[in-house]
Order: structure tokens, then sequence, then C-alpha cells
């Protein structure tokens, strides 16, 4: 009874971490319908697990399960995403306060390679590097904290954002790639001055540049602006 119990855990598990995957990367889209019965026969499980992952995807604010109707990906509205940003704003802004204070960590000198890696890519007009460098720095910014509580509220808060595939989206369509290295690297040396005011601060003005060139890009519906998924990328 055990071993099948856990069983079912691993499978509950497995199935939520790959339609997280799926939602963050974009390959399911807000208001795609999620079915139980195609999904078990896709994982090749029951529909128990299936229904347990998208229940544990509905607290983490990826899915909407709606009795008699179905499940579906979120589409989060132009008001949730503003105050989600809100929210990404005051983590990342503490994250690099409590960053600077820390010192000559491992984790400095990694953001110092990122930054150097950055320059390169921008200047090579690499886009696809770039935006995977982005994702790296802030990653850094919120591991050199060293605040594990912080991380836990960050790590959720991104994936209800589903801010990893909308970056490469809104730099590619304000051309502000120059200018969020160029912020990167003030913060960076904001962090290495060890003064956690001005990290902060200037963190908080980088989101919210962030934000304005995403919300610039995205298309929201209906009465309520809910996101109808992101323009495509210009070629």
């Amino acid at each position: 009874m055990q071993e099948t119990a856990s069983v079912k855990r691993g499978a509950q598990a497995r199935v939520a971490h790959q339609l997280r995957a799926r939602i963050t990367q974009g390959n399911l889209m807000p208001g795609a319908v999620l079915s139980e019965s195609a999904l078990a026969q896709e994982f090749g499980v029951s529909r128990t697990p299936i229904r347990e992952a998208l229940k544990q995807l509905q607290t983490e604010g990826m899915v909407v399960i709606k009795p008699r109707v179905g499940t579906f990906v979120s589409a989060p509205s132009r008001l949730e995403i503003n105050e989600l940003f809100e929210v990404k704003e005051i983590l990342e802004g503490a994250a690099a306060r409590l960053f600077a204070a820390r010192g000559n960590i491992p984790e400095l000198e990694l953001l110092r390679e990122n930054v150097r890696r950055s320059d390169e890519a921008v200047a090579a007009g690499d886009l696809d590097r770039f935006v995977a460098l982005v994702h790296e720095y802030h990653d850094l910014i919120i591991t050199g904290a060293g605040n594990s509580k912080l991380t836990q509220h960050y790590r959720t808060l991104m994936n209800q954002l589903l801010y990893s595939r909308f970056v490469h989206m809104s730099l590619r369509r304000s051309g502000r790639a120059p200018q969020s290295d160029h912020e990167h690297q003030s913060i960076l040396q904001a962090i290495e001055a060890r003064d956690g005011v001005t990290a902060e601060r200037l963190m908080r003005d980088h989101v919210r540049a962030s934000q304005q060139a995403l919300m610039d890009v995205l298309n929201f519906d209906g009465a309520e602006h809910r996101l109808s998924g992101p323009t495509s990328p210009a070629p």
C-alpha cells in the first residue's frame, strides 16, 4: 500500500514538473485546455495523479479549474501581471540589498562573469545568449541574498508570472538589451561597493523598466483584460 502511494506521488510530481515547464516555456499558452483523460494517456498514468498535479498547479496560480467546465492554463489579467511585477520589484530589490551586505561571496564572482559575458553577447547582437544570461543574472541575485524564504517566494512568483517566456519577446520588441545590460552593470557596481541602498534602488528601477517593456508587447482581451497570448517576436 505504501509503495503504491509512493508511486502515485512520484507520478504526480513528474506530471506537475513537466506541465509547469511547458507552461513557463510557452508550449502551453494562456487559456489552453488541459484534459485529464488526454494527459493520463500521454503520461501513461491513471487520472488520479493527473488530477492532483493540476490541483497543485492551481495552487501555484498556473492553471484554473472550473468545476463542470474544465481545466485551463491561467490567463492572467493586466491588473494581475502588474501586481505580480510589484511583488517582483520588492523581492528583487530586497535581494540586491541583502547581496550587497554579504561581501565577497562566491556568487559575486559569478555575477561579475555573467555581466562580462552579457557585455559580449550584446556587442555581438546575440540576443538568445543574452536572454539566457538575463535569467542567470537574476537567479544569482536571488541566490546571493542568502535567504531561503525569499528564494521560495520568488520561485513561486516567477512561475505565476510566466516570466521566462516573456523575456526574449520583450527585449527583442523593445530593443532594450543594451540598456538592460547597462542596468545590470550598475547594480553589480553597487553590490561590489557594498552599497545596499543603491543596489536596491537600481534593481527596483530595473524591474519597473522591464515591466514597462513587457506590457507594451502583450495582448489583453475581454472585459477583464486577460492575457490572450503574447505577440509573436519580430523576425
